[in-house]
């Protein structure tokens, strides 16, 4: 059995974004109007001429109900799909499946979360109930653990990787200070992050994403209808996902330095779109940066470089917005949070409009045009039992 993928059988031809914040005076309903309105916008469409809608939430509602309250939908098939933080991503991979199968000319993929007025303080799932012996770590306690682990296995000095690890969140507030819908938007030194309190192990508070509630939305249709729409639509060269089975919380021997899932998630993605040597054929890459030490990891486990070398490929500046390979040019979940209905699409959002060429003039990838692939990652779950999702999408076809 192979992953065959759809590349090139499916474009985006509008999205939108909302302002990621505390949004205490807007509702959920509220906030995917907005996006649903701004997609709508940019492809030139509307509701009635959708034909389909897939809804990503985790924590903020139940059912496609929502949605088609909130838009005001008739007679419309709204699916509501949640996959821990890709939730929005699945969103989006299923309204262009259904897209690519020909059961639909076109569908909107929108995720949203509206949890920072309940008092939600992190990323925690709705309670299932088990026999009670399940771990119960915190996300940052067991992200914490991939730090030492790294140092040990490299030979890396622990003070040393903890700058590293603070130069990857320095970087993406540097992005996000200049991103208008990000909401952490001031930039911060390396100084600065290291001298800020522990929360769990070698993180400082500034090593960890934060929450917010958002928006994001996307409009799907075949590739050959896609300049109907819009003069520069964005393909879809590949949409991986991989669900890990949890082997890795009992395993002894487990290797924090390495995330099974996103390796093989990685490999499909790559194979679906033809990509033999994404350092040098991605034009960027938005990754799921929920702690620094997994945005340092996944720089490894993507093949962005050599198993040992991402501390030194950090300090030298690689992955940069003027880097041999920007990651989070947007300025990442450090900047935005983590909406986890929102987050998949809100990257897609960033490689819309860096491939595009619509990008803020202060923030923009100097790859492209020479370049014309951007990935867009999510994981979800904790080091040994995750899931991954990873797109490759691309201005041009072939």
């Amino acid at each position: 059995m192979a992953s065959h993928g759809i590349k090139d059988r499916v474009a985006i031809v509008g999205m939108g974004c909302t302002r990621f914040a505390e949004a205490w005076d807007r509702s959920a309903d509220d906030l995917l109007r907005e996006a649903a309105a701004d997609a709508f916008a940019s492809a030139g469409t509307t509701k009635e001429a959708t034909d389909a809608f897939w809804l990503g939430t985790a924590q903020s509602g139940m059912s496609g109900i929502m949605l088609a309250r909130a838009l005001g939908l008739e007679g419309k098939p709204v699916t509501r799909v949640e996959n821990y933080c890709a939730t929005g991503s699945e969103a989006l991979r299923q309204a262009a499946y259904a897209v690519a199968s020909g059961a639909y000319d076109s569908a909107m993929a929108i995720g949203v979360e509206k949890v920072k007025d309940s008092g939600y303080q992190g990323l925690n799932a709705f309670p299932i109930p088990t026999d009670g012996t399940n771990r119960t770590l915190t996300a940052a306690a067991m992200f914490s653990m991939v730090a030492p682990a790294y140092a040990a296995k490299y030979g890396v000095d622990r003070d040393e990787l903890k700058r590293v690890l603070a130069r990857i969140a320095s970087k993406n507030h540097a992005n996000g200070a200049r991103n208008p819908r990000a909401q952490f938007r001031r930039e911060m030194s390396v100084d600065q992050i290291c001298a800020m309190p522990s929360v769990a192990g070698d993180l400082s508070v500034f090593d960890c994403a934060g929450v917010a509630d958002g928006a994001a939305a996307a409009i799907v249709v075949r590739a050959e209808d896609a300049h109907r729409y819009t003069d520069k639509p964005i393909y879809v060269k590949a949409l991986s996902f991989v669900a890990g089975n949890g082997s890795g919380l009992t395993d002894p021997e487990y290797d924090y330095t390495t995330f099974p899932e996103i390796v093989e998630c990685a490999r499909d993605a790559y194979q679906q779109a033809g990509v033999t040597d994404p350092r040098a054929q991605l034009a960027m890459a938005e990754v799921h940066d929920c702690f620094t030490p997994t945005e340092l990891v996944l720089m490894e486990d993507l093949g962005f470089c050599e198993r040992g070398t991402a501390w030194r490929e950090v300090e030298a500046g690689a992955f940069d917005l003027d880097g041999a390979l920007p990651v989070n040019p947007d300025g990442g979940l450090k900047s935005f949070g983590h909406p986890v209905g929102a987050s998949g699409l809100r990257m897609m959002f960033e490689a819309w409009l860096q491939l595009r060429g619509e990008a803020p003039e202060d923030r923009r990838i100097s790859t492209w045009p020479q370049r014309d692939l951007a990935l867009t990652h999510n994981l979800g779950g904790y080091p040994g039992e995750m899931v991954s999702f990873i797109s490759i999408l691309g201005s041009a076809l072939g």
